[in-house]
């Protein structure tokens, strides 16, 4: 059975971070968490993906950042990796699939592998193995009602049962409210994008 992944990542932020588009001197997108599942093409879970990174630029995570996410400084310096290596088996994790996000997670995945390039460190997987989409606007387009949700609020704009234990903005239980948003649309008559469920030339369906 084919698979495809959707993933959700939480970054370094700070008040007002969001409205001026990281534009202050020194705030970068560093990723701390990545979220994803694998699901199969009858929506049910193969695989969970979740890690802790440690940023690098701003090692030290902003209150705003914490109390936004949940997320600990203690907990990223004792299980966070090193953002190489975090990038690398993340990018693994999604070799041969189509990899479904709600939003731009992928520039700013891709600001992270450039960060750590720069930096001389070896990011092993890439991009070419994998076929990342952006899917907020069909999924806003089919269901207006989440035209102003983030992806942790999608199952409660739906009106659906909450996913999991847990509460937005940490990735993972994010990665569910997305996947129940897209199971619960596409099992209510809205065709997924075209190439979700494509396997990417070269790598096996």
């Amino acid at each position: 059975m084919r698979t495809f992944v959707l993933f959700d990542l939480e970054f370094t932020t700070w008040p007002g971070a969001l409205e001026d588009d990281w534009a202050a001197p020194g705030q970068l997108r560093e990723i701390v968490q990545i979220g994803a599942l694998r699901l199969r093409e009858d929506f049910s879970v193969a695989e969970e993906y979740e890690a802790l990174v440690r940023p690098v630029t701003n090692p030290r995570l902003s209150a705003y950042f914490t109390e936004l996410t949940g997320i600990d400084q203690e907990t990223v310096d004792r299980e966070g990796l090193t953002p190489a290596e975090a990038l690398g088996d993340f990018l693994g994790f999604c070799k041969g699939q189509a990899v479904l996000s709600y939003g731009n997670d992928m520039v700013v995945l891709g600001e992270n592998v450039g960060w750590a390039r720069a930096r001389g460190e070896e990011v092993k997987n890439g991009f070419l193995g994998a076929h990342f989409l952006n899917i907020r606007p069909w999924l806003n387009s089919v269901a207006p009602v989440t035209a102003n949700a983030n992806v942790g609020r999608l199952w409660q704009m739906l009106q659906l049962p909450k996913p999991s234990a847990g509460n937005e903005h940490s990735a993972l239980f994010d990665c569910l409210s997305f996947a129940a948003a897209v199971t619960h649309l596409s099992r209510t008559g809205h065709r997924l994008p075209e190439g979700t469920l494509s396997p990417v030339p070269g790598q096996p369906g």
